[in-house]
């Protein structure tokens, strides 16, 4: 499926909540839909690298891989929008940068071909402990990574040993948790209702690790609220195709096992990488 013909052609894809940088990322998965697409637009929707996390020098080359691949789709003209998440905060200080057809900006507003509006940002402004205890958070961020790292032992030896599905302990941690469920609803009501005002058509967000295309209407009006979901446990992306939105669904029986690939070191893949870089120069 990595075939340029075989690629799916999208008119937009959306990713965010990747997490390069720590134990939960399935950057393997995503590579593999990476180059499974051809997007005319892509929109990196945050928190994409994982800055908070980077003290644990945790970088495997998989991870490495998804960088280079991505700097390669825009080296190819590929038209790629990266919206600084909580997690990526750090990036918020170049907002404004351009190289090629990369972007850095703190949102993103496009039409579509029938002229309906869609707005996308990442989020977490709507998140109250971000905005007043980010200590908080990013302790709660080293919880879930070792909550992630748990569930992902615990999958392996129930899968290899009791020859039963996978479980998300985090899914279920939060899916039990009335205030969880009480912010994602919240979270969604406030998006919709800012769209709203704004007369956008489509409202398209990360960050709460929760994939969802839903119609939020209130007095006002309506608006098309979409969550790209994550790359930790939902494996999901937003994908929209001659005006139709839909919720990528990563299968691993969707993919070919391709021949081995050449095994580089982290240097390696980095020089390649600025050879890329160099060429958008």
């Amino acid at each position: 499926m990595t075939d340029h013909a075989n690629k799916r052609v999208l008119d937009i894809a959306v990713i965010s909540d990747v997490h390069l940088g720590t134990y939960g990322c399935h950057a393997k998965e995503l590579l593999q839909y990476l180059k499974s697409i051809r997007p005319k637009t892509l929109i990196l929707n945050g928190d994409i690298i994982d800055i908070w996390q980077f003290n644990k020098k945790y970088w495997p080359k998989s991870h490495m891989k998804v960088v280079k691949y991505l700097l390669g789709m825009i080296s190819k003209g590929m038209k790629v929008y990266y919206i600084p998440g909580n997690h990526d905060e750090m990036l918020r200080k170049f907002t404004g940068f351009k190289l090629g057809s990369f972007r850095i900006v703190n949102k993103v507003l496009l039409k579509t071909t029938d002229d309906k509006k869609i707005w996308a940002f990442h989020g977490d402004v709507f998140d109250v402990t971000m905005q007043h205890s980010k200590w908080l958070a990013k302790l709660g961020a080293a919880g879930y990574d070792l909550l992630i790292l748990i569930n992902r032992v615990a999958n392996f030896i129930s899968e290899k040993v009791f020859k039963k599905e996978k479980l998300s302990l985090s899914k279920k941690i939060k899916n039990s948790v009335k205030s969880a469920v009480s912010f994602i609803g919240n979270f969604e009501k406030t998006a919709a209702a800012i769209g709203i005002s704004n007369h956008y058509d489509y409202v398209v967000c990360g960050h709460i690790h929760q994939p969802e295309i839903k119609t939020i209407s209130n007095n006002v009006g309506s608006i098309v609220y979409l969550n790209s979901g994550d790359w930790v446990e939902n494996l999901t992306a937003l994908e929209m195709v001659d005006g139709n939105w839909s919720i990528y669904r990563y299968d691993k029986n969707d993919f070919e096992q391709g021949p081995e690939e050449e095994v580089l070191t982290n240097n390696q893949l980095f020089d390649q990488m600025v050879e890329e870089f160099n060429l958008l120069k």
